[in-house]
């Protein structure tokens, strides 16, 4: 799932690879990577461990019987599938993290073969998993209910946010504007074309704002899918090295998605000194807690006052940039990944026939 520009899974994923070696000295690491290896620019983010390419590519046709000559190959004591590409077809010890369950929650959304994937290979492979991880415990309700399973087969383990992410200094916001022919003042926006993403509500009152909506959304028509084209600046990929400057040199974040497992960029925005403007919906409350604007996705009028407001009213800027200071700091990788090594020892040290089949 590593690959172009970085989502949230794909984070998830390279941040354990980073850590996990460090804080489990014990255990042994490698690492599956897409056929043309993982992308430049990752920086820090780049795993210093054996990576070993696969062309097990996500929903390709022959994914499954590669995953399964891959793992016999390797022969690992424990494989952690950080994403949705659950080895049917490998019986070994697995660890599973599933993030979220829009694949079904919003199956009107995905392809028919999405779908018909979650149905059966992840939920199958799940049930015999020797342990499950998700990221919230709005995920482990979905996941219980949508999968037919206790949601307590899932042990919840928080995202995290990286101590690269803090606010920039006027001179290192003011360089990054420049760089990228940015004006003074603006508000940040990311996501992509799917309908939960929401982006086209914003669209409604971009053009009444005194300040442009900034888009990331990586390269493509995202702009003219949802309608986003008045007052609105497409900005396509940055460099992982830029993410914590474009947060932290914009006035606000907008983050009106309908679903989210867990919502990593509220939390990284928070960290880099952006106030944060959330959808009050799905797993995007337990992130922000009260330390973001929390809106009905559905409320245009509602979002264009929350972002005057904030445009315009310093002292609640600086008490959400504050407030967000703090509720970031409650969320890291390093604790992520301690809690995940405890997950793998457990499941190495039972049997699989100690779990149902």
């Amino acid at each position: 799932m590593v690959r172009g520009q970085l989502h949230g899974i794909a984070r998830y994923a390279l941040e354990l690879a980073r850590r996990l070696p460090g804080l489990a000295p014990d255990l042994e690491f490698s690492a599956l990577v897409p056929a043309q290896g993982l992308p430049d620019g990752l920086g820090a983010l780049t795993p210093r461990i054996p990576l070993h390419r696969t062309r097990a590519a996500y929903l390709s046709p022959l994914e499954q019987p590669l995953l399964a000559y891959e793992l016999n190959k390797l022969k690992p004591d424990l494989f952690h599938a950080t994403s949705f590409s659950l080895p049917l077809f490998w019986p070994g010890k697995l660890v599973a993290t599933l993030h979220d369950a829009n694949h079904l929650a919003l199956a009107d959304q995905y392809t028919p073969v999405q779908a018909i994937y979650y149905k059966a290979v992840v939920g199958p492979r799940a049930r015999t998993a020797s342990a499950l991880i998700t990221v919230s415990d709005f995920s482990r309700e979905e996941l219980g209910k949508y999968l037919k399973m206790s949601p307590y087969r899932f042990q919840v383990i928080h995202n995290g946010v990286d101590s690269r992410f803090e606010p920039p200094t006027a001179s290192e916001a003011r360089a990054f504007r420049e760089r990228h022919e940015l004006p003074e003042r603006y508000v940040a926006v990311v996501g992509n074309a799917k309908p939960f993403k929401n982006l086209a509500m914003l669209g409604k009152f971009a053009a009444d704002l005194p300040v442009p909506m900034v888009l990331l959304a990586g390269k493509g028509a995202v702009a003219h899918e949802t309608g986003l084209h008045e007052n609105v600046i497409d900005l396509e990929e940055l460099p992982e090295s830029e993410m914590a400057l474009f947060y932290g040199a914009a006035a606000a974040l907008l983050l009106p998605s309908k679903y989210e497992g867990f919502g990593l960029p509220a939390l990284e925005a928070m960290a880099a000194g952006c106030p944060v403007i959330a959808s009050d919906a799905t797993a995007l409350p337990e992130v922000v807690g009260n330390a973001a604007m929390r809106l009905p996705p559905d409320d245009p009028v509602a979002w264009r006052e929350a972002t005057l407001r904030i445009l315009r009213d310093d002292a609640l800027r600086r008490g959400l940039i504050d407030a967000g200071a703090e509720r970031a700091a409650r969320f890291n990788w390093t604790t992520c990944a301690l809690h995940t090594a405890g997950v793998y020892r457990r499941a190495l040290s039972l049997s699989n026939s100690l779990w149902p089949h």
